[in-house]
């Protein structure tokens, strides 16, 4: 449990400390956006990494039983929230989490949703806790979900003081739920080199996963589980 804790503090604070106000924008301007996006991206991979190992080595306490149907909510919502988080991350997003310069104009994922890359953590995170009926996973999942929820009006609440005068002309043409300004019609379905990008990752990514990159990297099949 020790080392859950240690890697989950790790992990966290190397999220929440760039957001400190000023900071993130003094170290772009030392290091430069692309080195900054970098080494951003290395270290947050190689702690995500470190959070599953130390997730595994925690002991297995059941708390539900599993079953087929289960499986199938991972399945289906976890391509969903690859595409959003892929797509979210190489877009252009004044409002959110993104790779890109915010300057930029909004990508066509904005659209979908403001908060693109927040969705695709929530969907896979959450997506996750109903298949996994035991501790641990409930530990881990659970904390990356309200990690990315609590994110949400945070990153509000920052893009707001950012963008100023310039906010609700940009806010109105997206939503923070998905899908909800398109059926507003406030929003318009398009698509741009983000959504394609985004869609051929989350295709090439899902496949590899269900034919075997899955057990290969946690040892459990969730087809074979689906299936069962």
């Amino acid at each position: 449990m020790l080392l859950f804790l240690v890697a989950l503090a790790l992990f966290l604070l190397a999220h929440v400390i760039p957001a400190i106000p000023g900071l993130r924008a003094r170290l772009v301007e030392r290091l430069g956006r692309r080195r900054y996006v970098a080494i951003y991206s290395i270290i947050s991979t190689v702690l995500l990494a470190f959070l599953v190992y130390a997730t595994l080595r925690m002991d297995y306490v059941p708390l539900w039983d599993t079953a087929p149907w289960q499986a199938w909510v991972t399945i289906i919502l976890t391509p969903i929230g690859f595409f959003l988080l892929f797509a979210g991350l190489i877009s252009p997003n004044p409002m959110s989490i993104s790779v890109r310069r915010g300057d930029l104009a909004p990508g066509a994922i904005v659209g979908i949703t403001r908060h693109p890359v927040l969705w695709g953590f929530i969907l896979w995170s959450g997506s996750h806790l109903v298949p996994n009926g035991d501790l641990r996973t409930v530990l881990l999942f659970g904390a990356l979900f309200l990690f990315a929820l609590l994110g949400i009006p945070l990153s509000e609440r920052r893009a707001k003081k950012r963008l100023g005068a310039d906010w609700p002309g940009i806010a109105s043409a997206t939503s923070i739920v998905p899908l909800v300004a398109i059926l507003q019609g406030r929003a318009r379905l398009k698509s741009d080199i983000g959504i394609v990008l985004g869609l051929a990752v989350t295709i090439v990514l899902t496949a590899w996963l269900l034919v075997g990159g899955h057990v290969a990297l946690f040892g459990a099949d969730p087809l074979a589980l689906a299936l069962a």
